[in-house]
């Protein structure tokens, strides 16, 4: 596993290295992959992570259902609640529902609706790793929202590299350093071999050049 401090050090060659800019960048990694198989779906990650501080942008959530799940979600402050009518209304309007499912990164269903979003929604929300997650009766999805907001997902499909948003330029090193380290364990935990398979590690802000971290 990578120690920290060369976390952090890479962090900060990253960010004097990038060209002055009068706006607050992201702060992005890039993870290499090796000795993978991706053509085997058993190898492919996807996964949620909860990043410890956030990534400076809140995921816009979308919850789908009708009855309590609409108070709390409103409670919650979600930007989108679509009830039964709505999920079919939308499975008509596919330019819509392609925008809806590129612009909201988390869905939460109520079980007793997964069937209609399988119908109406699945195309669209289905290919872009979206699919909602389901909540049975009772539970309380506040503090699952809460979690959502602060989290990353990662879906390889098949693809050897991805990248992260993982902060901004405005964040301190210590706090990017942190969500690079929970990426970090939670790839290398779901990895067979661990790090043996992680070829490269990068830092990078949005206009400035890649620095290796491992």
């Amino acid at each position: 596993m990578v120690e920290k401090s060369v976390i952090t050090d890479a962090i900060q060659k990253a960010k004097e290295t990038a060209p002055e800019r009068k706006f607050t960048e992201s702060i992005d990694i890039t993870i290499n992959l090796k000795n993978i198989d991706m053509a085997q779906p058993k190898n492919r990650i996807d996964e949620i992570i909860l990043l410890p501080h956030g990534n400076g942008s809140k995921a816009k959530i979308s919850v789908l259902g009708s009855g309590d799940i609409v108070t709390q979600a409103r409670d919650a402050g979600v930007e989108l609640i679509m009830g039964p009518d709505e999920i079919e209304r939308l499975g008509g309007e596919p330019r819509e529902a392609r925008k809806v499912a590129c612009e909201h990164r988390f869905f939460l269903a109520e079980t007793k609706v997964m069937a209609l979003v399988g119908r109406w929604l699945g195309p669209r929300l289905g290919p872009r790793g979206r699919m909602p997650q389901p909540i049975q009766d009772g539970v309380d999805i506040r503090p699952i929202v809460e979690r959502l907001r602060n989290s990353v997902k990662v879906r390889t499909k098949d693809k050897m590299a991805f990248s992260l948003k993982v902060g901004t330029t405005a964040m301190s090193d210590d706090q990017i350093a942190d969500n690079i380290d929970a990426v970090l364990k939670r790839i290398l935990d779901r990895l067979e071999s661990g790090e043996f398979q992680v070829r490269s590690v990068y830092v990078k802000t949005t206009m400035g050049p890649a620095v290796k971290v491992m």
